[in-house]
């Protein structure tokens, strides 16, 4: 932040302001000074956000019945926060940015980004820390190894017979032991005590032994597999709003009177929507339905994400509806061969706004919640940064959906569903065909979700 600051604010870091409808162009050095800042701020993104909900989670005890209900709150109320940083962004520090400068626009979070920093140190007295536990992706590789140099080894019937370490000791350290489970029943020969084993007396080398508990690691990341990629669909539902979602509004009225709302502020909305949801989740939602399945949380995490796809699914098909409506409207007036916005006001846009909103409550926070718990103690960070790149996979999954589209609908020169004028096209068919996306892979959800075992902690 401090290098995008100086890119804004030093005149030789910059280019000079533009004379009329000339503008000079960056060169070399100021163009390095820029990109530098923003690649150094995703490099800093990648440690704190698979970290701090990690982080923040392992403040409360899980062995405390009180605690652990509380830390299923703390997910809620992690993810409201941002949601408040994101409003205050997109509207406060967007018109600073506007009407001020640029310089002020990234010196404001800079400076509080640093109060953050302090903030963060101050409290090092009070934290809970877990013990390191050395690289997850070496240990998941040893098992893989192991498992193969014992190709042709038998697994016996009886688990106890599986290598593990005495009484509550863990080869891991700061982790708990897991106790065996019958998926993937090959990963199992990692752990089995060969006879090359028995003569030479070496039961530490991992690459050749491990333990239950570190099969039972892997195992586990592999059975949360397939609920993480169904995750996916939704990150490419949620991309909409930044990329579908302003190219319909952009074709909608946009003025309120005097004033013209720009079409990529719609998803303000979106904000404000897990602003008002979290708390209705956790203060209304979660007591009531306690009672009923007298559940600490009310839902269980699965059935949370599973209602957020639903919501989804709902998102998509209102979409599609204020896109019929659009396209009636300009066949209506015969604007249809013209790229211009048609008289159907913008804030018909809300509804999806607020339901993908509502869904992300649900699936994102869900989410969060589902990897922290389900993984073992030494992976949790690394499972909340799996549960991150849905987001990024989603967006890839968009553009991929995207290319196929447009190379299928366009051929024989037809303007396909999403050409540069709305108005001849179906987006409305785009919209459709990401709802029935959707649905089906509700339905891979339904049934991975209830074959999905829990992991079990000795």
């Amino acid at each position: 932040m401090g290098t995008l600051t100086l890119s804004a604010s030093v005149p030789s870091f910059r280019p000079p302001a533009c004379e009329g409808s000339i503008c000079k162009q960056p060169n070399l050095a100021q163009r390095a000074i820029l990109f530098t800042g923003l690649y150094v701020i995703a490099l800093g993104t990648g440690g704190i956000k698979p970290c701090v909900s990690s982080f923040g989670a392992d403040q409360f005890d899980d062995s405390n019945p009180v605690e652990r209900m509380k830390r299923g709150s703390f997910f809620n109320w992690f993810y409201f926060s941002i949601n408040i940083g994101a409003l205050v962004s997109s509207i406060l520090l967007v018109w600073i940015q506007d009407n001020l400068g640029w310089s002020l626009g990234f010196g404001i979070p800079t400076v509080f980004m640093g109060l953050a920093i302090g903030s963060f140190f101050m409290g090092t007295p009070l934290y809970r820390f877990q013990k390191p536990g050395g690289s997850p992706l070496t240990r998941m590789c040893q098992v893989v190894v192991a498992s193969f140099r014992k190709l042709n080894v038998e697994i016996p019937q009886d688990c106890s017979l599986l290598y593990e370490l005495p009484d509550k000791s863990s080869a891991i350290k700061g982790s708990r032991k897991l106790e065996h489970t019958d998926e993937c029943k090959f990963l199992d020969k990692a752990s089995v005590v060969s006879d090359l084993d028995f003569r030479s007396g070496n039961f530490h080398d991992p690459w050749r032994l491990c333990t239950v508990t570190q099969v039972e690691e892997l195992k586990t990341l592999v059975r949360m597999f397939p609920i993480w990629a169904t995750s996916i669909v939704f990150s490419a539902v949620y991309s909409q709003m930044s990329t579908m979602f302003v190219e319909q509004g952009m074709m909608m009225d946009t003025n309120i009177g005097s004033f013209k709302i720009p079409p990529a502020s719609l998803s303000s909305f979106d904000v404000i929507s897990v602003i008002m949801w979290v708390p209705i989740y956790d203060r209304i939602l979660v007591p009531m339905v306690r009672k009923f399945t007298g559940k600490e949380r009310g839902f269980s995490v699965l059935q949370r994400m599973g209602i957020g796809l639903f919501i989804s699914i709902l998102s998509m098909v209102a979409a599609a509806s204020v896109e019929i409506k659009r396209l009636e409207v300009a066949r209506a007036l015969d604007l249809v061969d013209q790229k211009v916005a048609i008289p159907v006001s913008i804030f018909w846009q809300i509804p999806q706004f607020f339901l993908v909103g509502a869904a992300e409550v649900f699936i994102f926070i869900g989410q969060l919640e589902l990897f922290y718990d389900q993984s073992p103690d030494a992976i949790r960070t690394l499972c909340s940064a799996l549960a991150l790149l849905t987001t990024a996979f989603g967006n890839y999954l968009n553009s991929f959906i995207l290319t196929i589209v447009t190379a299928v609908t366009t051929k024989g020169g037809k303007p396909g569903w999403i050409p540069n004028n709305l108005n001849e096209g179906h987006l409305d068919y785009y919209f459709w065909l990401l709802a029935c996306l959707s649905f089906l892979n509700m339905l891979l959800y339904v049934f991975f979700s209830t074959r999905y075992t829990y992991k079990r902690t000795s």
